[in-house]
């Protein structure tokens, strides 16, 4: 069932920012297929403005410049006689130079007092973040989209905590969670595969695309584990350098399909070193890629508290990118913490435990070391876990 009167939290943000006066162009950032297409159609046909929108997803071969500038004269021509109006180019990363361009007409349009609102979308960080550092500084404000949270599936789509652990958070994929075949081949035709022959591709150079894709596959299958570069690089004999493995590393986590979490030390050098943590921004890839049924995932104690895990893991993720805070993990010889918040000088450890697990004395060896922190234990002994994913973390550092 989907609530068709949902409005989803960022359509909010970038509504009451649209009714302002014209200062900065909007950029709404995140990963493929969360909707923010949908988003944003939907907050411009709320709003009494005219508007104009253009995609670049679906223009091919992909076009120069000329057709940002022939999308603009169109919002000025709605624009005359000093009306507010509305322009959106979605995927716009995928324009060569579209910074650029930007900018001369934004900046036109500033001196000339023209009243143009503009909002950019895209869903890669890289190929975005560097248009914007290089032309547009002082000219925008980012509004994140991450992957939609438990309580954000729940309240749009009457998802149970089951259903959100197994297939994650994609709104285009939950009208198939009956239907669990159909739901595969929509994650892996509409998320996965676009991202990985297309997305990254346009973003940089690959040279080894079947490395890229089975080092995705691999950190999906090993979601939530550490896994040092060495033992990564064991399963694939023609890779010569743990480098290359860490940059086709860095191309996935810039399309937000995953993240791998470096550890906390208390020193910037040792978190840079440390073999990463495996966390899937979204436990629909990792329910896709597995192809484990629901009916045995949910039997298996094993199989299910690593979903478990890696679905708070996510969840941690994507709230820190759009509320300021970074994830890492802690490891001291065999003892582990899942989670470690930072945000300015506030630490908050998280632990995550499962039904078949019992709670260890992890907190104390970690206090020890940073007493300043605040720690949580999520599971039967502790937060349950809906109310925990149900809970924004600001809660948590509100209260050190």
């Amino acid at each position: 069932m989907n609530n068709k009167d949902y409005v989803h939290p960022v359509a909010g943000i970038l509504k009451s920012r649209l009714a302002e006066p014209r200062r900065t162009i909007q950029i709404v950032l995140g990963p493929r297929q969360v909707g923010k297409s949908w988003a944003v159609n939907g907050v411009i046909r709320e709003l009494s403005d005219p508007y104009v929108y253009a995609i670049a997803d679906f223009v091919s071969p992909t076009p120069g410049v000329e057709w940002i500038t022939s999308y603009w004269h169109q919002a000025r021509d709605k624009e005359k006689g000093g009306n507010k109006v509305i322009l959106v180019f979605d995927e716009i990363q995928k324009i060569r130079a579209w910074s650029t361009e930007i900018k001369r007409l934004w900046d036109e349009d500033s001196f000339e007092k023209r009243n143009v609102c503009v909002v950019l979308l895209g869903s890669s960080a890289l190929m975005m973040q560097k248009g914007l550092s290089e032309s547009l500084m002082g000219r925008f404000e980012i509004i994140w989209f991450m992957h939609w949270s438990y309580l954000e599936c729940k309240e749009a789509f009457d998802f149970s905590l089951e259903d959100y652990l197994y297939f994650g958070g994609y709104p285009g994929g939950a009208t198939f969670r009956h239907d669990e075949e159909r739901w595969r081949h929509y994650i892996m035709d509409a998320v996965i595969e676009p991202v990985l022959s297309r997305d990254i591709p346009l973003l940089t150079e690959v040279r080894n695309p079947a490395l890229l894709r089975n080092l995705f596959f691999l950190a999906c299958h090993y979601a939530g584990q550490e896994l040092a570069y060495r033992k990564i690089q064991g399963h694939f004999k023609d890779v010569k350098s743990v480098l290359t493995i860490s940059g086709y590393q860095r191309m996935l986590e810039q399309t937000y399909l995953l993240l791998g979490l470096q550890k906390w030390s208390g020193k910037d050098l040792l978190r840079r070193n440390s073999s990463p943590k495996w966390v899937p921004l979204n436990s629909g890839l990792i329910s896709a890629v597995k192809n484990f049924p629901r009916v045995e995932a949910v039997k298996d104690p094993v199989y299910w508290g690593r979903l478990v895990e890696a679905s708070v893991g996510a969840y941690l993720i994507n709230q820190g990118k759009m509320h300021n805070y970074e994830v890492y993990y802690w490891r001291d010889d065999k003892n582990e913490i899942d989670f470690v918040l930072r945000k300015g000088s506030k630490l908050i450890a998280i632990e995550v435990k499962t039904n078949y697990e019992r709670h260890a004395e992890q907190f104390q060896l970690f206090l020890k070391k940073f007493p300043q922190a605040r720690v949580i234990l999520v599971g039967p002994e502790g937060i349950k876990l809906e109310e925990f994913l149900s809970t924004p973390i600001e809660t948590y550092f509100a209260s050190i």
